[in-house]
């Protein structure tokens, strides 16, 4: 559609119509339609609908719940609709409403979680087999949206042939990549595994592995579903985005980089001695903060490497284990905890983040062994507190974590490497220092206001691009 512009065209009769008048012409008619249409568009707020399992559950479900706050703050309409919800909350939008609905969708999230035993050998690396899903299209607010942002779809809810659905809809859609499922043929967590840069097949996770294994014909259902699908998609972290790149399923789609957020108005820093003192720590106490520490035998979370530099860093010359106290948060019941070679507190579940954010404080490190983690919260949550982390070189940890900067990046699996960053933060004298460089780093990368741009921007250029 074109919009006169009726000063150019009074200007015509008098004009020599060369082919650069002509031009010049064009463009200011064209540049009147765009300042038309972007006034028409800011009288409305955009509207964009975001589609999650579960409602702050697990690291995907809390950085979607920030996102959404964040744009909100920034003037968007934006919501969460979930399929599941645990409890009644005002935060998000429940998909399964009525009592049959509810009992469908736990149907469907059982046979997801307790069927894929079955095929799987019994390792602790979640895999999703994508057999069961609920339709969302006729939904009024997904209709209504202006975009459709997607984030952890699994455990029964969008499954490749429902999600294949929303193409229907001819609407801008954004998925955040909160893990490597969407690109595997079952795995959310590959460690050294790079069968997703084929057809998958062979998956060293199955029972039962070959060539037309599950993973591969999972992976092909998927390569059904997004042949018609048009996404743009969304990495937390560079790591994230070269996995994209490697993968069959999504290397030659759009993906861009645009972190995660996090409460800085919550997640900040506390005086060090007071936060010590509400944890009945004595404030010359060198203190190490640990999370969920779950067994020796979970791969993902490292615990085994942790649990080795410890012991290796209480050996070191000129530590003083009367003077080093441990602290860890987490729901894992402390009667099966192994034995620390420090005095350790056990917090438990930690639901209020102001509380959260004064044990960040009261430590002078957080540790993490995670092996492969996206862009892990609780590393964000520390650095926000002023409290530097110290952890494995992998995933999108280093997104955040600068080495000697503001905390520690050790050698990928190498107890002996995490135990000298502990070591090194142990023995330094200007400890404030690292500690400003820390939430620096997260008030100047990660902020709310500085997410929702990056985002907002994303938005409004796919629906520039998009066919009215």
């Amino acid at each position: 559609m074109r919009v006169e512009n009726s000063d150019a065209l009074e200007q015509a009769p008098s004009t020599r119509l060369t082919s650069k008048n002509t031009q010049r012409l064009f463009n200011k008619d064209w540049q009147l339609y765009v300042i038309l249409r972007n006034n028409i568009d800011l009288e409305k707020k955009l509207k964009v609908i975001h589609l999650n399992t579960y409602e702050g559950n697990g690291g995907a479900g809390r950085a979607c719940l920030r996102l959404n706050d964040a744009l909100n703050a920034n003037g968007t309409d934006s919501e969460v609709m979930v399929f599941y919800q645990f409890k009644e909350s005002s935060k998000t939008i429940p998909f399964s409403k009525t009592p049959f609905q509810k009992a469908l969708a736990i149907f469907n999230i059982l046979a997801e979680r307790y069927l894929v035993k079955l095929f799987v050998k019994a390792m602790k690396t979640p895999f999703s087999l994508q057999w069961f899903g609920r339709s969302v299209i006729k939904h009024p607010k997904v209709k209504q949206a202006d975009i459709i942002h997607l984030h952890w779809i699994n455990h029964g809810f969008l499954s490749p042939r429902v999600l294949a659905q929303l193409e229907d809809l001819d609407k801008p859609m954004v998925w955040t990549f909160h893990d490597s499922n969407a690109f595997t043929g079952g795995c959310h967590v590959r460690y050294s595994c790079e069968n997703y840069h084929k057809e998958c097949g062979f998956c060293p996770l199955l029972r039962s592995s070959g060539k037309n294994d599950l993973s591969r014909q999972t992976w092909k259902r998927k390569r059904e579903s997004y042949a018609n699908l048009n996404f743009h998609i969304v990495a937390p972290s560079h790591w994230m985005y070269n996995s994209v790149k490697f993968s069959s399923l999504m290397g030659a789609r759009q993906a861009m980089v645009i972190p995660n957020t996090i409460e800085t108005d919550v997640f900040k820093p506390y005086v060090k001695a007071e936060a010590k003192k509400i944890l009945k720590i004595a404030p010359e106490k060198f203190v190490l903060m640990s999370g969920f520490m779950p067994s020796k035998n979970d791969k993902h979370k490292g615990t085994a490497y942790l649990l080795e530099a410890l012991v290796k860093f209480s050996k070191r010359p000129g530590v003083k284990k009367e003077n080093i106290e441990l602290i860890i948060f987490g729901n894992k019941d402390q009667k099966v905890m192994p034995d620390f070679p420090f005095k350790t507190t056990f917090l438990g579940t930690i639901s209020n983040d102001d509380h959260l954010a004064k044990c960040y404080s009261a430590a002078d490190a957080f540790l993490s062994a995670s092996l492969e983690d996206n862009l892990p919260n609780t590393v964000m949550e520390s650095l926000a507190c002023a409290t530097p982390v110290i952890a494995f070189k992998t995933g999108g940890i280093p997104d955040m974590v600068k080495h000697q900067e503001n905390g520690f990046l050790a050698t990928y699996e190498s107890a002996v490497d995490l135990a000298n960053g502990m070591e090194w933060l142990y023995h330094m004298k200007n400890r404030e220092e690292i500690q400003k460089e820390a939430r620096r780093t997260i008030l100047t990368e990660f902020a709310p206001s500085v997410i929702a741009d990056k985002h907002l921007s994303l938005y409004q250029s796919l629906i520039n691009l998009h066919p009215h």
